[in-house]
């Protein structure tokens, strides 16, 4: 997993992807952040078409051409963003390679910051969630499809056994983002 000195910031100027499982603590974290950093948070959540929030509320994984549709949405998104200057932080599972570059679009200004935790964790945090369509019995195939991000992927890693501020700090750190106060 890349882990990006403090000193040099990368040029992830339009987008900040939060990415990681269901109940990696993505909502939280990136709300956190958008506030410090001052940029508008997209949940991408909001994005899936009704059919797969049906799906998933039944308990039925997605698959890739489930996930088409709503990756286009937020890639949508991220390019409005590129194309006005105006950075966004975006919440998405992102479990593939080929999810983020959908996002990237070739541009090398959308980073992603990959909420990272065992397995055991995260099942103890769905299985205390109320009021999500993403139920606890689809962090399997959640895990199974997911693709951690390389070396050469424009990504750092975040460990999600710390309290969501910790994890912000941390971020912003890595990162060297200038905040306002």
């Amino acid at each position: 997993m890349p882990q990006r000195p403090a000193s040099k910031a990368p040029d992830w100027t339009t987008a900040l992807v939060v990415m990681g499982v269901s109940g990696a603590g993505k909502s939280t974290v990136a709300a956190r952040l958008a506030e410090r950093l001052h940029w508008p948070l997209v949940e991408g959540d909001s994005l899936h078409p009704p059919a797969n929030i049906e799906k998933m509320s039944h308990g039925i994984p997605l698959d890739d051409d489930d996930r088409l549709p709503w990756l286009k949405a937020i890639a949508a998104r991220i390019d409005a963003a590129r194309q006005t200057h105006r950075p966004i932080i975006v919440t998405c599972s992102a479990l593939k390679r080929s999810y983020r570059e959908i996002f990237a679009d070739g541009h090398d200004d959308v980073g992603f910051v990959y909420l990272q935790g065992a397995k055991e964790l995260i099942a103890q945090r769905l299985a205390a969630r109320t009021n999500h369509f993403m139920p606890p019995g689809l962090l399997d195939s959640q895990f199974a499809a997911l693709q951690e991000p390389g070396a050469d992927e424009p990504a750092i890693a975040i460990p999600v056994d710390a309290t969501p501020d910790a994890i912000v700090s941390t971020i912003i750190d890595k990162l060297a983002m200038p905040t306002r106060a």
